[in-house]
């Protein structure tokens, strides 16, 4: 057996002298201590081309166009430029695969990927990032295609690349949080059985993104990462258990309380009694949920649960980064037509998007070429003085013809409280 080429690495042999982990170790082990040879040599190719990279200060990764039998997207094609020098490594393709709502794994099922990515790939794999996808890094094109008729057979699917409805992101949820107010994998459910056929043939101007956080502590990131984002929420009154609060007070002090809840309140809606009591003005809560987290015994999400629904947030790009634009202030999703009436927003958005934005513009982008107002008459919406872009400062209420549009509200409102 011919002993595997290894490669000089002084330069990247410097990123493992730090006090943290790091990811050069983990090449290293699948070069000198995995038992297939086949990933040796891929691995220590990879380490290879990657001093070259550092040596030279440039990138040999090309694209190109591989795809699995079916699909358009769900696979990030890379060739090498320098593969004739780096030969194990010309191919590395990385394969995008759906993981499930709030990333809830067996043991056998990462087990079972795992034996399957080290049959036919490089064995390196990461969780998860901002793309949701579980991302196996690393095979040719011939194994692209069996990795994915694997681990199809036993229920997994590729997620989004390319201009597509991208992967859905939901966050731990109800199941490990106590902060939920939304059924945040049942959402994720609804949405990706709906678009399943969007996310593997792109045909958008762009990526299009679902995210699904189910408080407003936001913790996949849905109001500045997605296109779409569900963001769990309530509309009565915070729950206090002042019995609570009082041994929090006496556990911490009033000083702790005051210095670390009460100040930090942006609204300065709570404030605390002479009897170690806590007064909460909810009418100018805005959920910023710094006081839930830090006296998460004592304080918890009203009764009154449901979601607020943002478009158009997304990083930097044609513009600026961009928050999420509130676009349905609270919806219920308690019954069966809830949820279809969440998707057909979904539906409308997206083919509004697809015929008017421009290539390679997201959805906010669009929003804020076109003005707010196209949008949602676009999608067939009605504007609400609650929809807000600057918080507390801008509303998205037109002025022309004012009155006209506030009886219209009242009586959308009176219409509703009817019914």
């Amino acid at each position: 057996m011919a002993a595997k080429k290894l490669y000089d690495t002084p330069m990247l042999d410097e990123l493992e002298k730090g006090p943290w982990p790091s990811f050069i170790s983990g090449f290293k082990r699948l070069r000198d201590d995995h038992p297939d040879e086949r990933i040796n040599e891929m691995a220590s190719s990879l380490l290879g081309q990657l001093e070259h990279s550092y040596e030279t200060r440039k990138g040999y990764w090309k694209g190109g166009t591989v795809s699995v039998f079916g699909y358009g997207g769900g696979i990030i094609p890379r060739f090498s430029e320098v593969g004739d020098a780096f030969p194990a490594s010309r191919e590395f393709h990385t394969l995008r695969v759906q993981p499930p709502a709030g990333n809830y794994y067996t043991t056998d099922m990462l087990n079972q990927l795992g034996d399957s990515w080290e049959k036919h790939g490089s064995g390196l794999v990461t969780f998860h990032g901002q793309t949701g996808n579980i991302m196996f890094i690393g095979t040719n094109t011939a194994g692209t295609q069996h990795f994915f008729d694997e681990i199809n057979e036993y229920g997994w699917d590729l997620g989004g690349a390319g201009p597509c409805v991208r992967t859905a992101m939901s966050c731990v949820g109800s199941a490990r949080c106590e902060q939920s107010c939304a059924n945040e994998h049942g959402i994720q459910r609804w949405l990706v059985n709906n678009f399943t056929d969007d996310v593997h043939r792109p045909a958008l101007p762009y990526k299009f993104k679902f995210k699904v956080s189910g408080c407003p502590n936001d913790c996949v990131n849905a109001i500045e990462r997605a296109d779409f984002a569900i963001i769990g929420t309530w509309r009565d009154d915070m729950k206090v258990d002042q019995e609570e609060v009082k041994n929090f007070v006496q556990a911490k002090g009033r000083e702790y309380v005051i210095d670390n809840v009460i100040t930090r309140c942006p609204t300065q809606a709570l404030s605390l009694k002479d009897d170690d009591t806590l007064e909460v003005d909810n009418h100018n809560c805005v959920r910023c949920m710094h006081c839930l987290n830090v006296m998460n015994k004592a304080l918890s999400p009203g009764d009154d649960r449901g979601i607020t629904l943002l478009i158009g947030g997304k990083r930097t790009l044609k513009i600026g980064d961009l928050m999420g634009t509130v676009i349905v202030p609270f919806m219920k999703l308690e019954t069966e037509e809830d949820y279809e009436r969440l998707v057909e927003i979904a539906e409308e958005t997206i083919d509004f998007f697809a015929e008017n934005a421009l290539e390679h513009e997201r959805t906010g982008e669009m929003i804020e070429r076109i003005g707010l107002v196209n949008f949602l008459e676009g999608v067939g919406i009605d504007v609400d003085p609650h929809m807000v872009n600057n918080p507390r400062q801008s509303s998205y209420v037109r002025t022309d013809g004012w009155d006209e549009e506030a009886e219209k509200w009242f009586a959308r409102k009176a219409e509703e409280a009817s019914a």
